[in-house]
């Protein structure tokens, strides 16, 4: 499955295949932002879908354009997928790394809303990165995939940690969400079921 999201400012082009993990999948994730690629190599390792990215940027190389237009890319490619391969539609994880702790959850129900939380002071930026674009990219996704995230960190003092067990956790989270559930073939992630809208012109 494959979308490139194209405005003036920027072409976005996301590849998502299933399981296995291919052997070289973080050559294929290529943003201007090595953070973010980074954040997104979690995501991969941990929800085992393969992630690949394109990136081409006008004149103007902005970071916060980067993160918005490939979280919602990101987020439209893995709501093309579920069209097609429906999963179990809901899913949690809980990441973890040395002194950082942070759990996701994430549904299926065409209700596009990103939650944040965290006990401890997230810092500014991590690894040269700021924190507010990475929580951009992944409301992005919400408003992408038409889905409900949140994402709550419990632990952490260092920044590359805080962010790493959040996207881990993001990640544990989608491939439960996306993926195959034989026991939920053919039920809706809700109790209401499918969405349905009629519209009539007056």
């Amino acid at each position: 499955m494959t979308v490139t999201r194209e405005t003036t400012e920027s072409k976005i082009t996301v590849r998502l295949t299933p399981a296995p993990i291919a052997a070289d999948y973080r050559q294929k994730i290529n943003t201007p932002i090595p953070f973010l690629s980074h954040m997104i190599e979690q995501t991969v390792w941990r929800c085992g879908f393969n992630i690949e990215v394109g990136v081409e940027l006008d004149k103007f190389d902005l970071a916060h354009v980067v993160c918005e237009d490939l979280g919602q890319t990101v987020g439209r490619t893995f709501y093309e997928y579920a069209a097609e391969n429906p999963g179990r539609g809901f899913g949690d994880g809980i990441g973890i790394i040395d002194e950082a702790k942070a759990d996701c959850a994430v549904s299926l129900e065409g209700r596009s809303l990103f939650g944040f939380s965290s006990a401890v002071e997230v810092p500014p930026a991590a690894e040269g990165m700021a924190s507010e674009d990475l929580l951009v990219f992944l409301d992005g996704f919400a408003q992408g995939a038409r889905a409900t995230v949140h994402l709550d960190v419990h632990k952490g003092e260092n920044s590359h940690h805080i962010w790493e067990a959040a996207f881990r956790a993001f990640g544990v989270a989608l491939g439960r969400a996306y993926g195959e559930d034989p026991s939920r073939r053919g039920m809706t992630s809700g109790v209401a079921g499918s969405i349905t809208y009629t519209v009539e012109k007056d």
